[in-house]
């Protein structure tokens, strides 16, 4: 049998070591995070991912889209105009970033990867409606709220936009599309969630079974069930449409404040909480949460986005932007 050297043996392990390590990074479930290296606090509010490897968020304090490149660590920022105070962002089906921003009292296009910026004003008389978040329709259509108390639309082909009060007046904030275009709204102030009529802009309200309970994100699974975060009852829920029940799960913890709900692609929800500065997953199946802590204080994730395989998280509280591999 043939010896092998020290040498031999000692470069076995080492490359032994760096897999090791390689697996480590690699291994599903772990957080990784990245400070912001801009020169000013940008007040990261919601995140969405770019589609060039990057993520996008909203710098609601500067006024800015920023950019955010894992690679590099880089971080740029896109002015979006005077006045500007950005709360949400998406990636519209032209591949650009769309953006709801409450200081201009408008809608935002950032192109990309021209980095373009496009204003889409509210109709000229609008009163303020504290824009909160948008979402596409089946139709390639921008739907969004404005938590003043105002639902709206922007027709791409036309650019047009229109505004509706919404049921009940104050309170408007997360919006989502289901994979059949249709699209539904949250009331924080309200404690409902709403579906939208396209073709007149109305809005019929669905009430959940816990009264007062705080809805204030919403999202769709791949089956168009819609999720919600409840900020006042610490519970968890989803509306299935087709049969009209609902079903809660209260999230772990002492007092839960649960913000922002996504789901991803394998129809786990994911939902942040404030009281207890983690991110869980859930899985209906099981109905299981797992809690997915932060290593620093009052990281205060306001909204999750993500692509397949991985879930970003942005830290408004820290001015960190992290990512949960998940693949």
């Amino acid at each position: 049998m043939p010896t092998v050297s020290r040498r031999a043996t000692l470069a076995l392990l080492a490359a032994s070591s760096s897999l090791r390590a390689l697996e480590l990074r690699a291994q599903p479930g772990k957080m990784q995070s990245w400070p912001l290296s801009t020169p000013r606090r940008t007040g990261i509010h919601d995140l969405a991912p770019a589609p060039d490897g990057g993520v996008w968020f909203t710098a609601q304090a500067s006024g800015h889209l920023g950019w955010f490149d894992p690679k590099s660590a880089r971080t740029e920022l896109i002015a979006l105009g005077s006045g500007s105070s950005p709360h949400g962002v998406i990636q519209g089906p032209d591949r650009a970033a769309w953006i709801t921003d409450s200081g201009q009292n408008a809608i935002v296009r950032v192109g990309w990867p021209d980095r373009k910026v496009k204003v889409f004003a509210l109709p000229a008389g609008s009163p303020y409606a504290n824009l909160n978040t948008a979402a596409f329709d089946g139709e390639g259509d921008l739907w969004f709220t404005g938590q003043g108390g105002y639902v709206g639309k922007l027709a791409l082909k036309s650019g047009q936009v229109s505004v509706k009060e919404a049921p009940r007046g104050r309170g408007p904030y997360g919006i989502c599309a289901t994979p059949r275009g249709d699209v539904w709204w949250c009331s924080l102030a309200g404690s409902f969630i709403a579906k939208i009529d396209r073709r007149s802009g109305g809005s019929s309200i669905v009430e959940p079974p816990t009264r007062d309970q705080g809805a204030r994100r919403v999202w769709s699974d791949s089956r168009g069930r819609i999720w919600v975060s409840e900020w006042n009852s610490g519970n968890l829920s989803m509306h299935d449409p087709a049969t009209g029940g609902w079903s809660q799960w209260k999230l772990p913890g002492r007092s839960p404040k649960p913000y922002a709900v996504y789901v991803d692609e394998r129809d786990i929800a994911w939902v942040s909480d404030f009281a207890g500065n983690a991110v869980f997953s859930f899985d209906p199946r099981s109905e299981t949460f797992e809690r997915h802590g932060f290593p620093r204080e009052s990281a205060n994730v306001r909204q999750i986005l993500g692509r397949p395989g991985e879930v970003w998280l942005p830290e408004s509280g820290t001015e960190h932007v992290s990512v949960i591999r998940t693949g």
